[in-house]
């Protein structure tokens, strides 16, 4: 059956679509408002303000001063905590304002610049920070081209660096109008720098304990390029983050870095063991001489006393000749025979006369015996036979 005669189709009866009502008459429903009409309201209550119409003295002097003043407020501009405003007055650089609200002469006279002089800035050489979903952060990855470097001993080095670096508060027009690229610059600056200060040192110092040699370096070189280029930045400071040889050759060095460890060790013990046995050595010697030079003084001492004495007995021998050698036979004899053991008998042919003793008795064996020290000049046992005194 055709839709025409179902009253209106599937959907009902009435002229109405799928969605609802069909289209409604022109006299029923709410109206858009008229542009038209609220265009031509405007201008009759404008007129009603502007006695004489638009084009008055008055309505053009009205007009004018509107746009002066709103053209004098859009000089009002706000510096952000990390930026500083640049003021240029026919594109030439005047005055540089600090963070706050501040005010230049409209455009075109003045316009300003407001670059993130205050802000720290980082750039990394030899690694760039890639996003990593599956850590939900970022992630280091090494760049060799930028990292790999040649040593003054002809060794490659694999270093990673970050430069911290900011405008200079007073060089934030050459910062802006000297150079066309300035994280670039920096960075080639840096490479460059880094490149020479590891070229003029040897591999061992810069693995071990020359980082900080190292970074000064590159910081004072880096500073004085740019401040030769004009590019008003400040470096703040060189931070070496990774200093290895290449992967390929890692572990031999690894191996070359434990012989060293073990050399400075063996090095050390052999330093201790020497600090201990050096001044004991030294003791002994200065005790060694020191008796020397005391038996050296006694031996000289006694040996004066003794010359002395032999003039002194000299003197007296030439004044009495005699006697003196009677009295040195006599003291030499005493000397040498105190200590001795001495029998005395009487050989006469009297009565209790020696005559009944046997010559050739052993007559010390009959008492008892002494012991006396020997010396040179003193016999241990001295027997004497035979009359007279001894």
């Amino acid at each position: 059956m055709p839709w025409k005669n179902q009253g209106g189709g599937p959907w009902g009866s009435g002229p109405k679509g799928p969605w609802g009502s069909g289209p409604q008459s022109s006299g029923s429903g709410p109206r858009p408002p008229d542009l038209e009409d609220l265009l031509r309201r405007g201008q009759d209550r404008l007129q009603q303000l502007l006695p004489g119409g638009y084009f008055s003295s008055l309505g053009i002097a009205i007009a004018v001063l509107g746009a002066l003043t709103i053209w004098g407020l859009s000089g009002f501009f706000r510096v952000q905590s990390e930026e500083l405003g640049v003021v240029l007055r026919f594109g030439k650089h005047v005055r540089t304002v600090q963070p706050g609200l501040n005010y230049h002469w409209p455009y075109p006279i003045e316009t300003v610049l407001l670059p993130k002089a205050l802000r720290v800035s980082t750039i990394s050489i030899g690694m760039t920070l890639i996003n990593d979903p599956a850590r939900r952060g970022t992630t280091a990855r090494d760049v060799p081209e930028e990292s790999l470097m040649l040593t003054g001993d002809e060794n490659i080095v694999d270093v990673d660096f970050a430069v911290l670096w900011r405008i200079k508060p007073d060089g934030v027009g050459n910062f802006l109008f000297n150079i066309q690229n300035p994280e670039g610059t920096v960075k080639a600056v840096a490479e460059s720098a880094m490149r020479e200060v590891i070229g003029r040192s040897n591999i061992q110092p810069i693995l071990t304990g020359a980082r900080t040699t190292i970074e000064s370096g590159v910081q004072e070189l880096m500073q004085k390029t740019l401040d030769g280029y004009g590019a008003g930045v400040l470096v703040q400071q060189v931070q070496m983050q990774k200093v290895d040889p290449p992967q390929q050759v890692i572990d031999a060095f690894r191996d070359v870095q434990a012989a060293r460890a073990d050399l400075e060790r063996l090095q050390n013990e052999a330093q201790t063991y020497a600090n201990r046995v050096i001044p004991d050595a030294r003791g002994r010697g200065a005790q060694i001489i020191q008796a020397a030079e005391g038996y050296k003084g006694q031996a000289v001492a006694e040996a004066k006393g003794q010359s002395a004495r032999f003039l002194d007995v000299y003197e007296e021998y030439r004044k009495a000749p005699d006697v003196t050698r009677q009295r040195i036979y006599l003291e030499t004899m005493e000397r040498v025979l105190g200590p001795a053991e001495k029998l005395v008998y009487d050989s006469g042919s009297g009565p209790g006369g020696g005559q009944g003793i046997v010559p050739y008795l052993p007559l010390s064996e009959l008492s008892p015996r002494r012991t006396a020290p020997a010396t040179p000049t003193q016999p241990q046992n001295q027997q004497t036979q035979g009359g007279g005194n001894r």
